[in-house]
């Protein structure tokens, strides 16, 4: 399967929006969305992340990160989302995603990548794992 990775930008947010609303679905949240195309036209300054483009155009996975400053460590790099759609997960896609972000906080010299995963979430902390985390 193809497919590319690309950095954010402003017109891919209405594919953006339809997998974040498929991602709330996932996380059982979906009434907390409250996230729209105009709401990330007006707040692009502090959208950062990648997106996984197929040979369709459709974005099959998204990853979102911000900086950070820790006083015991400086600068580091929080992963908050990183997600692939059902249908192309086990396909090696969220394991190169996450070596983008890894390749971006080592690029821009911080000191510690961070993210988080819901302890519901075993299969998403089984592919951490198996990263190493």
């Amino acid at each position: 399967m193809d497919f590319t990775i690309r950095n954010i930008k402003n017109g891919y947010y209405p594919g953006l929006i339809k997998i974040f609303q498929e991602f709330t679905e996932f996380e059982k949240l979906p009434d907390k969305m409250i996230n729209s195309v105009a709401k990330m036209e007006t707040e692009s300054e502090y959208i950062h992340g990648l997106v996984v483009i197929n040979e369709s155009s459709e974005i099959i996975g998204y990853a979102t990160y911000f900086y950070a400053y820790y006083k015991w460590i400086g600068k580091s790099l929080y992963m908050d989302d990183l997600y692939v759609k059902k249908d192309y997960r086990g396909k090696g896609i969220g394991k190169k995603l996450i070596r983008k972000v890894i390749d971006k906080a080592r690029t821009d010299k911080c000191n510690k990548l961070r993210w988080q995963v819901s302890e519901w979430n075993k299969p998403t902390i089984d592919f951490y794992k198996n990263l190493g985390a």
